[in-house]
């Protein structure tokens, strides 16, 4: 039995967690980070010395860095052809998604989740949190470019790069009180990802 460490509203966590519907496989989560506390002692340290989830355990493998165990899964129990094909060209096309995420897209939209998720609104610095949602639209408007005339981010096929990506559009599009700019391409390649039995469970979750 796989176990994965981590609490079921972290985007990182989640992300896994729809990977691993998507390949129907069993797992245990065990709640780990932030009120749930355990990923600052000793034997998670053990485990994940940056203190971060998620964290999986499969038998005697560990692994941390939530892009990472999502290879792994789709490399150790998914189909070739899906998720992630083995063609060099295709893969390489997703896991650019897959960096683009860590490198851009995060640090564009992490102030915006932090000032308007969970920062109360007396305490929020409107100008500031006006100025961040149009930085991360940017990155968002690069998508909708990408996707016309596309299902799916690459090869016409699900696969890792939405995953990703669609967990943390979950968060752009589940946020209240911003101005979004319309984005026609990227609300219909959503409207897809939302219909998926892995979202619906694992993503489309209430934003804390």
């Amino acid at each position: 039995m796989i176990t994965i460490w981590g609490r079921a509203n972290s985007a990182n966590v989640q992300k896994v967690l729809w990977c691993c519907d998507e390949l129907v496989l069993p797992f245990e989560r065990i709640d780990a980070g932030m009120q749930f506390g355990r990923n600052d002692e000793p034997d998670y340290l053990a485990m994940n010395p940056t203190g971060r989830v998620p964290t999986l355990v499969d038998g005697d493998f560990v692994l941390w860095e939530s892009n990472s165990i999502l290879r792994y899964l789709a490399m150790q129990y998914g189909p070739s052809s899906l998720l992630y094909p083995a063609d060099p060209k295709v893969r390489a096309s997703i896991e650019r998604w897959l960096d683009w995420s860590l490198a851009t897209l995060v640090p564009a939209e992490r102030p915006v989740f932090v000032a308007a998720v969970r920062t109360p609104p007396e305490k929020r610095d409107t100008a500031k949190l006006a100025a961040d949602v149009e930085t991360v639209a940017e990155c968002w408007k690069l998508l909708d470019r990408h996707l016309q005339g596309r299902f799916f981010l690459e090869n016409e096929r699900f696969s890792l790069a939405d995953i990703v990506i669609g967990t943390f559009a979950k968060r752009w599009f589940g946020l209240e009180g911003v101005e979004r700019p319309p984005l026609p391409n990227l609300e219909r390649w959503y409207s897809r990802l939302a219909t998926r039995q892995g979202f619906r469970k694992y993503i489309d979750l209430p934003l804390t």
